[in-house]
């Protein structure tokens, strides 16, 4: 499968907007995810080498080379989410007919709902390492550059909202309810946490803003 995000944004977006089920939801969370996490580091690009923000040069610095091994990240999981889709659409369709297809099929939408939980997942993971990152960018930044903080966070926040969907779609398939309801806890904790965190960002930046 070729990258996602090798593909023009026009490209992107008319596939995300046609009958094709990928890209769909969990690559559409890794690109936002991946943007907000870009803005971020656009805050610390614009900060560093200014005069008056020379005490947080390390820190920005710091928070630079996170920030951009943390886009790629994602921008991988844009991918990596069309990858798994494949052996679950395939899945499904297997045959049900006698006790042996019955087993096999269970056995292998185990394992692919499994993998198609673990993508989001991730999602969901790096977002919250991107609003950690956002927060101080939005403490420590350029002033000029604070609204983009902000956004940084809303988009991160939404990233990770969104990714959770496909987390909880995937669970609810799931055969091991206990394995769901664990999955399902590890990112309501994400979300209670990192929403939170997301929120206070924008807040504050708002408050600067006059908003």
């Amino acid at each position: 499968m070729d990258k996602m995000t090798e593909k023009t944004c026009e490209q992107f977006l008319a596939e995300l907007a046609g009958k094709s089920p990928v890209p769909g939801g969990g690559g559409a969370s890794a690109l936002v995810g991946a943007i907000g996490t870009a803005l971020g580091n656009m805050v610390g690009s614009l900060t560093v080498g200014k005069k008056k923000y020379a005490a947080v040069e390390a820190d920005m610095e710091r928070l630079n080379l996170r920030s951009e091994q943390l886009r790629r990240e994602l921008e991988g999981l844009v991918t990596a989410d069309a990858e798994v889709f494949a052996p679950l659409s395939r899945a499904y369709s297997l045959p049900r007919s006698t006790p042996e297809e019955l087993a096999h099929r269970e056995a292998v939408m185990a394992e692919v709902l499994e993998q198609a939980s673990a993508v989001p997942m991730e999602i969901m993971k790096r977002c919250a390492d991107a609003i950690e990152l956002v927060e101080e960018y939005a403490q420590k930044g350029s002033a000029l550059a604070v609204s983009d903080a902000g956004c940084a966070a809303a988009l991160c926040k939404a990233a990770m909202q969104a990714a959770s969907l496909n987390v909880f779609i995937n669970t609810k398939s799931m055969k091991d309810r206990a394995r769901a309801e664990e999955l399902n806890e590890q990112a309501q904790l994400l979300l209670e946490e990192y929403c939170a965190r997301a929120d206070l960002v924008f807040e504050e930046v708002a408050a600067k803003l006059g908003g």
